[in-house]
């Protein structure tokens, strides 16, 4: 059965992204290198990209994407932009702009995975599905820096979210990965 999976990066104080969509503070590859210490289970990004059959992001996150100064980083995999404006004027050709309710969305994003799962990414989606209630699986890498302001993660949720943390383990750069699953 195909799930719906969150595979993000946070600061300790609950920001994706500082204020503007800023990234900066996210370690680098080089970072990393400088600081691998001995994974113990971690679910890297190559592994967990691999798993999935497709993307649904939000239109910020396809934004700050796009902005990259590099080639589109998701291959060949479908990619839906959750928006109600026009896409860039030459988007890469496995992405496509969709609307709807989230729940719609997610079963557009199923349909277009086929037997993978679907990867779920930007703050106001992921908030959409956790309320309701449309997220199997959360991969959290928490790194450890506080932003002070930005992209919340859970911020200004209607409701409480449960969840049981099912594994936590240390990853390249001084960053703990927790995995957890919604309490139903």
């Amino acid at each position: 059965m195909t799930e719906v999976l969150v595979y993000i990066a946070t600061s300790v104080d609950g920001f994706i992204a500082g204020p503007d969509h800023d990234l900066s503070w996210l370690p680098t590859d080089e970072d990393l290198a400088d600081t691998l210490q001995e994974d113990d289970g971690a679910l890297g990004y190559e592994e967990f990209i691999a798993s999935v059959g497709s993307l649904l992001m939000g239109r910020a996150t396809y934004d700050v994407v796009r902005g990259f100064d590099v080639p589109w980083p998701y291959g060949d995999l479908p990619v839906l932009v959750a928006t109600t404006r026009a896409l860039d004027d030459d988007p890469p050709r496995t992405v496509r702009a969709v609307q709807g309710s989230i729940a719609e969305l997610i079963e557009l994003a199923k349909t277009a995975a086929g037997a993978k799962d679907v990867y779920l990414d930007g703050g106001e989606l992921i908030r959409q599905a956790a309320e309701s209630d449309l997220i199997d699986d959360l991969t959290i890498t928490v790194a450890p820096i506080a932003l002070g302001s930005g992209v919340p993660l859970f911020a200004g949720m209607s409701k409480r979210y449960p969840l049981e943390f099912i594994s936590h383990h240390r990853h390249p750069g001084g960053m703990i990965q927790l995995r957890a699953r919604p309490k139903r």
